[in-house]
């Protein structure tokens, strides 16, 4: 099992910046990646960044790339996300999430296995 808790969500002007952080514990020793997704009002959970705890290398969306960043502390056990230059369609409930197997697809949704219970961001125009 693996506990994960997101925070640093709030409100925020357009052009602005947040950074969550996500708290993992439990088995995380059997972690291949974690991610962000994130889900806003009747539309569908979407992949917005990942990291593979193996190399930490990253992964973003395309609508993100250059203005959200992923990273994780020396002990694995924290995940962050830096998202600057928000705009207001960027208001969702963000999700951190971890992936226990080498397989499937790193953007999908339905191929994590542990979630956080999420952290709103709202951004204002």
């Amino acid at each position: 099992q693996v506990q994960l808790v997101e925070s640093g969500g709030g409100l925020v002007q357009a052009g602005g910046s947040l950074r969550l952080s996500c708290a993992a514990s439990g088995h995380t020793f059997s972690t291949y990646y974690m991610g962000w997704f994130r889900q806003a009002p009747r539309k569908e959970r979407e992949f917005v960044a990942a990291l593979s705890w193996v190399d930490v290398s990253t992964y973003y969306a395309g609508s993100v790339k250059g203005r959200f960043t992923i990273s994780t502390d020396n002990t694995k056990n924290a995940l962050y996300l830096q998202m600057d230059s928000l705009k207001p369609e960027e208001t969702a409930v963000y999700y951190c999430a971890s992936k226990m197997f080498d397989g499937g697809s790193l953007y999908s949704a339905l191929d994590y296995n542990y979630w956080g219970q999420g952290t709103q961001v709202t951004v204002s125009s």
